[in-house]
């Protein structure tokens, strides 16, 4: 092997991986100098969490940036003038065996551009799993990126060996991926997370029955989505998020800021980057869906088209409907106690088992661990310490966001005097 080249395709194509966020990377680039020990400098190496909140390490990668479509949105794109690498199959599952035997990573996470078509991309894809599962009995984590327009045979082979699959839905709507990938189809899209979906039903099903039946995508499908490229709402990007995880049992569908990458009438203005904050008001809510009970239409409809960059999902909800509070801790159900600020899910069973012994008050919340500075305003229970009730919406949410300005301002206080 010529390590010096294959050192060099792993910066191009670990460095072409990163704007996939489906694997989070730690953003380290801190180099081993002088002999010493370790190295987190940026070649590859990312950071994900098991479903039991482990975090495991993985190599992140393109197989290659070769692609034969020119989406305006992608850095990998055909147009663009970029310097192009691609690994063979048997590079990536040498790189990934010696990497794990170095205790560098617990894993692989592989991607690839497109090249000659779907298929045959797809093959070296699945070539790589096999290889490693079935020659190097290699058990460890491996989440496959599937390639948009992939056979139903292709989809299914992967799903033997990769431990979860995802395709990038991209685009939020159908209007804005023929804007700016007008080479591809919806249909190549939704076409393996059909197949994904079904296989693993099936799967699951089988085992039922007979136990020695392999696992088949055991830790499912995810997908992602470009914010901000084409101007949808985030009313638009949550209705389609919704419609992944019901139709196609989405695990995940990650939200991905636009990053200006050409000057292209298309797209957003260089220097207009979707901010962090929106891609993080935007998890906000894919949780409130999720695990808090929420439809998508009572966060985000027509007369709210966005989400409020000043407050969260939950707290701008309970601003708009003031009347559904106060709510009594001491009676309320797990529902209505998960709609108010400042409570999550572990604090809602927190306060049901406690309950049940005595009547709580406000100390007896401060130490299950509710945020009172929000909580306090959308509640009632057995102290009478505050009990002011007329305030409205703009009032709260000022008082709300004083004092969390405020706290941050001891915070950064603190952390002064403590250099001083």
């Amino acid at each position: 092997m010529d390590f010096d080249r294959v050192r060099e395709k792993l910066n191009i194509l670990a460095d072409a991986a990163k704007y996939d966020v489906s694997c989070a990377s730690s953003g380290s680039d801190r180099t081993n100098k002088n002999n010493g020990l370790g190295n987190a400098s940026k070649m590859g190496i990312c950071h994900s969490y098991t479903e039991d909140g482990r975090c495991i390490s993985l190599l992140k990668i393109l197989l290659t940036n070769h692609c034969i479509y020119d989406c305006a949105y992608c850095v990998t794109r055909k147009s663009n003038d970029i310097q192009r690498a691609a690994f063979k199959i048997q590079e990536v599952v040498d790189l990934t065996i010696n990497f794990y035997r170095r205790n560098y990573i617990e894993g692989l996470f592989l991607s690839s551009g497109i090249f000659k078509n779907a298929d045959y991309t797809m093959e070296r894809l699945v070539a790589v799993a096999k290889k490693l599962r079935e020659e190097e009995n290699f058990n460890g984590y491996i989440h496959l990126k599937s390639i948009p327009g992939a056979s139903d045979e292709l989809m299914y082979e992967a799903g033997l060996y990769a431990d979860r699959l995802s395709v990038n839905i991209e685009v939020p709507t159908i209007s804005g991926l023929k804007l700016l990938a007008p080479d591809k189809k919806h249909e190549d899209f939704t076409k393996p997370m059909l197949k994904v979906k079904n296989e693993i039903v099936r799967y699951q099903a089988e085992r039922k029955i007979i136990k020695s039946t392999p696992k088949y995508a055991p830790a499912g499908q995810s997908t992602q989505m470009i914010v901000g490229a084409s101007g949808e709402t985030d009313k638009d990007i949550m209705y389609s998020a919704t419609y992944y995880y019901k139709t196609y049992q989405m695990k995940r569908v990650y939200y991905s800021g636009y990053v200006p990458i050409a000057d292209d009438a298309r797209l957003p203005a260089i220097g207009s980057q979707v901010p962090m904050l929106r891609e993080n008001r935007l998890y906000q809510t894919d949780w409130l869906l999720r695990f808090y009970g929420f439809a998508v239409n009572e966060i985000l409809n027509h007369e709210h088209p966005n989400l409020d960059m000043e407050v969260d999902p939950k707290l701008s909800w309970a601003l708009r409907n003031l009347h559904h509070f106060p709510v009594d801790v001491n009676m309320a159900d797990k529902r209505l106690l998960a709609r108010i600020p400042g409570i999550g899910m572990q604090s809602v069973q927190k306060i049901m088992d406690a309950r049940k012994f005595r009547r709580l008050n406000w100390d007896h919340l401060k130490k299950i661990g509710v945020a009172l500075n929000r909580a306090q305003y959308f509640m009632v229970c057995d102290s009478r310490h505050w009990e002011r009730r007329d305030l409205d919406a703009e009032k709260i949410k000022g008082m709300i966001l004083q004092t969390s300005s405020g706290k941050f301002r001891n915070q950064y206080s603190m952390q002064l005097s403590l250099f001083n």
